[in-house]
């Protein structure tokens, strides 16, 4: 996983990357179930490069910045984990240096919820949208926007490679406590 810095450095600082997507088995990718925009690009390199599962595409923005990504659901839903994979190597002044995520009903109301600022990132970067409280593990939200505030080397336009969003992966039987996969336990998990 990407690795945040200490020893003085700023709270919202991301270096380094992952090479292997590694989430855990709780969570579940929810980009599926949404509509996704973006706020401009080349042509050939739109939203559609963000969901290929290809890392050697890429959604490229052209126009000035903030450089945005729209992902709205039709319903309320509970994300907790948004992850990027962008490339210093490749893209060099392309590639995002300061990220912000903002969720909301729609566009009229949406909230900042996490600055980030990416140092050199290449491979799979992992962004919690957990607040401070250690209760808030997710946001309920109908949209999420992530802004591109700033690229690497003062560049203009950016690259992202890919964007995965998850949430958690609901219990298959609501007021269960226990995780009971085995049709003999379910059966059996109730008092009458």
């Amino acid at each position: 996983m990407a690795t945040e810095l200490s020893e003085g450095e700023e709270e919202g600082k991301v270096a380094g990357g992952n090479q292997v997507l590694i989430v855990e088995d709780d969570l579940r990718e929810m980009g599926k179930k949404a509509a996704w925009s973006v706020s401009s690009c080349k042509p050939g390199n739109g939203v559609s490069a963000l969901r290929d599962e290809n890392l050697e595409t890429y959604w490229q923005s052209d126009g000035a910045q903030p450089h945005l990504v729209n992902i709205q659901f039709q319903k309320k839903v509970k994300l907790q984990l948004v992850v990027l994979y962008v490339d210093f190597k490749l893209d060099e002044s392309y590639t995002p240096s300061k990220i912000s995520i903002r969720a909301g009903d729609g566009f009229h109301n949406l909230k900042e919820i996490k600055t980030v600022e990416l140092v050199k990132p290449s491979g799979w970067v992992y962004l919690s949208l957990s607040g401070n409280d250690p209760r808030e593990t997710f946001v309920n939200t109908f949209m999420l926007q992530i802004a591109v505030l700033s690229n690497h080397l003062n560049g203009r336009d950016t690259h992202v490679r890919q964007i995965k969003v998850y949430g958690p992966r609901p219990n298959p039987i609501p007021h269960q406590p226990f995780h009971f996969t085995s049709r003999e336990f379910i059966t059996y998990s109730f008092v009458r």
